[in-house]
């Protein structure tokens, strides 16, 4: 974990979801959406914070199902906003009924939101192997232009920024550095 992943080592939590989740090709639209509604929380906060309430998240929003979420009133939202147990910011919460809303849409137009984001990039990861963390963009063309498109399609807290860190997150881009590998599995980044 050297070469600036030391925000990994910050905390077991952290070093968890680096290392058996963060980068792993994610097809199933339900894991999709509860990543993009992490990534929305996370905006201004830290990551180690919203994997800790990530468990009463998952209980207050269904599992992260994608129908009954998107059937929420805005009564349950303002109830989920005075738990505690939660990130309370109205803005988020209510951002996630409305992007289960706007996958509803995708998955009509598109079959699954996995092939709405999938081809974005061929069905294929975009692998970068960068050599240090300084060389990890905050964003690209690429999230760009995804971002404009979700915005079209009425998905909310999904600038660019949320939208490259979401894509590394769900592995339709690979910024592990040079060298990393899995634990337990083959060096797949070694040059």
């Amino acid at each position: 974990m050297a070469n600036g992943l030391d925000w990994v080592k910050q905390d077991p939590l952290l070093q968890a979801y680096h290392d058996q989740e963060w980068g792993v090709p994610e097809h199933d639209d339900q894991a999709l959406f509860e990543l993009l509604s992490l990534e929305g929380f996370q905006a201004g906060l830290s990551w180690l914070l919203v994997l800790r309430k990530r468990p009463a998240l998952r209980q207050a929003f269904h599992q992260f199902e994608i129908a009954p979420v998107a059937a929420m009133t805005p009564v349950a939202v303002a109830a989920l906003a005075q738990d505690p147990a939660l990130i309370r910011n109205r803005m988020k919460l209510q951002a996630v009924v409305t992007n289960a809303q706007a996958i509803l849409r995708v998955q009509q137009e598109w079959g699954s939101f996995d092939a709405y984001l999938w081809h974005w990039v061929s069905g294929q990861p975009v692998v970068n192997h960068p050599k240090t963390a300084a060389a990890i963009p905050t964003q690209t063309p690429l999230s760009q232009a995804i971002a404009k498109d979700m915005k079209k399609r009425g998905f909310k807290f999904v600038g660019p920024v949320i939208i490259y860190s979401y894509l590394q997150g769900a592995g339709l881009v690979d910024d592990h550095l040079a060298g990393w590998q899995r634990p337990g599995q083959a060096d797949e980044h070694a040059e």
